[in-house]
């Protein structure tokens, strides 16, 4: 079951968002700065990608303060745009028969 909701979302909004965080990966490895998020964007687009059947896991240890600093940055460089790909896959889908369980 997994493998048929995978290729259905592949179809109907994976390619899209996995292109979408794909690109906010490049443009965050352009800024010396930003690299660690390019690289969380690339593995984030994995996850758009193939969604059904992995698991997100919290490594811990992370600061306060420089989880709300790598925040900001993300939300300025790439977090506001990145954030319309799937408001508007969510809408696409939820007009559709095929797409509202997704």
């Amino acid at each position: 079951m997994k493998t048929v909701l995978n290729i259905i979302w592949l179809l109907f909004g994976g390619i899209w968002l996995a292109l979408g965080y794909f690109l906010a990966g490049v443009v965050c490895c352009l800024l010396i700065v930003t690299i660690p998020f390019g690289i969380a964007s690339f593995r984030i687009a994995g996850y758009a990608l193939w969604p059904f059947g992995r698991t997100v896991v919290d490594r811990g240890g992370r600061t306060y303060l420089m989880s709300a600093l790598g925040n900001v940055i993300w939300l300025l460089v790439a977090g506001i745009w990145i954030a319309a790909g799937p408001v508007l896959t969510a809408v696409a889908q939820a007009v559709t028969i095929i797409g509202i369980p997704l």
